[in-house]
């Protein structure tokens, strides 16, 4: 009898009480926190949203001027052998306000190998003040080893929306990262729609949030990784701590093979 074996992938969610407007202190605790973590070459590190400044409004501290959290994200990538999904935010062009960006970089390679621009302000937190939302989805591909996953960014407020995973989905996702500044008054919100999000779209769903408090509200962490059929792989409390968990890029193939949900979506002007 031929026994399958199914390979795998490592990713790992830093969860952190992000320093207020303090880009340093956080640059020192990420590393502080994967100095406990078994990371190893091809791994995925995954960062919470804005987790360079925290959810600020006041874009001239928040913006990436000098490129520093970029340079980090990148020095990060390289001493690591991992991708590095991570975040920072970055002028507009043709507005006074800002991108809230996921800005995905890989070792040894110079720009960025995805930027996704958040589509959906917290408006109700006044995030539309200060950053403009984009239209456009983006996707890149996570390799490690022999193994790949397509992956679709999101940020924070965007799991509301399933319409934005549901184009994902059709556009090739796998798998989906969530960044996020999550507070701790929604976090039943927080656990029940990433979990939604991963069944309707037999995609894994890898959920960074911070903890701990801002100026402004406290934040649970409860940073989650949920399976294609929606079984809770790893979760954290609220501590700082690292989330990791083996993500298994068959399952999601093997699952919508089995159950082809998938043939039968319709999306209705």
């Amino acid at each position: 009898m031929t026994i399958a074996i199914i390979s795998s992938m490592q990713v790992h969610i830093v969860q952190l009480n992000i320093a207020w407007e303090n880009k340093a202190a956080n640059y020192k605790q990420v590393q502080k926190l994967l100095e406990s973590a078994r990371v190893e070459t091809g791994d995925l590190i995954v960062l919470p949203e804005l987790f360079d400044v925290g959810f600020t409004l006041n874009t001239d501290i928040a913006i990436d001027h000098d490129q520093s959290t970029l340079n980090f994200l990148r020095q990060l990538a390289n001493d690591s052998g991992c991708t590095v999904h991570g975040s920072r935010a970055l002028p507009s062009s043709t507005t006074n306000k800002a991108w809230n960006c996921a800005t995905i970089v890989s070792p040894r390679v110079e720009t960025p190998i995805c930027e996704y621009h958040k589509v959906h302000p917290f408006s109700f937190g006044r995030e539309s003040e200060s950053y403009i939302g984009d239209d456009k989805l983006q996707q890149y591909q996570w390799d490690s080893g022999n193994n790949t996953l397509q992956v679709c960014p999101a940020i924070c407020y965007d799991l509301r929306f399933p319409e934005l995973f549901r184009r994902g989905l059709l556009n090739g996702a796998e798998a989906f990262v969530i960044g996020a500044n999550w507070p701790s008054p929604r976090v039943h919100h927080w656990r029940t729609l990433s979990i939604a999000r991963a069944i309707e779209n037999q995609a894994y769903v890898i959920a960074a949030n911070r903890s701990g408090n801002d100026p402004h509200l406290p934040y649970p962490g409860n940073s989650i990784i949920i399976d294609p059929k929606g079984e809770v792989i790893a979760e954290l409390d609220t501590q700082e701590s690292v989330l990791s968990a083996e993500i298994k890029p068959e399952l999601v193939r093997s699952w919508r093979s089995d159950f082809p949900v998938i043939k039968d979506i319709k999306l209705i002007d």
